[in-house]
């Protein structure tokens, strides 16, 4: 059990069973009083962030958060299924645990997956990762002068703005968490 002044961001705690990141803390000491502690959480299991203050003497119980890798197989529906890299064991993740992330899976790529008492909670996708073009309507010659862009669908179903100059079956880089073009690979 932490006390309030061992608790500090970045620290994984648990409130009635749920798993929360501290992402940030102000300890304050009253004159007379014991101390007060503000903290800012992130619930680990929905990504919701809630302000949480703990009074006085308040014990806080550690989250046993951790990550394994695993490869990702295929989707079954809304289920999606995953190896463990270290034991080889199969487990699905449902698409309401990883939200609109799910489209940034590609089969055969390996995850970071976060769990909480051995049931994974999230997938830690890296910042960049490439995709083909597999449509955008053609760039028309002079268009590139004004620096202008055009839509271009993804093999993973999304579409993003790219540059006039990306053609079909182009790899593009894009941000994993704005969805915006990086450049083309």
């Amino acid at each position: 059990m932490y006390s309030l002044g061992e608790i500090r961001p970045g620290q994984a705690i648990q409130i009635d069973g749920i798993p929360f990141l501290v992402t940030e803390a102000q300890h304050k000491k009253q004159a007379r009083g014991a101390g007060v502690l503000k903290t800012i959480l992130k619930n680990l299991k929905t990504g919701a962030t809630i302000p949480k203050t703990f009074q006085g003497n308040e014990k806080i119980q550690p989250a046993e958060v951790g990550f394994f890798r695993a490869q990702f197989l295929y989707r079954d529906g809304d289920n999606f299924e995953f190896m463990r890299s270290d034991n080889f064991e199969n487990f699905f993740i449902a698409q309401e645990i990883l939200g609109e992330d799910y489209v940034f899976l590609k089969e055969g790529e390996e995850f970071d997956i976060q769990h909480f008492e051995g049931n994974p909670i999230s997938i830690n996708f890296p910042p960049s990762m490439t995709f083909k073009v597999i449509e955008t309507p053609p760039g028309v010659r002079g268009d590139t002068a004004s620096g202008g862009t055009k839509p271009a669908k993804l093999e993973n179903g999304i579409s993003v703005q790219v540059p006039f100059f990306v053609e079909e079956n182009d790899e593009i880089q894009i941000d994993t968490r704005t969805q915006e073009f990086q450049k083309r690979v």
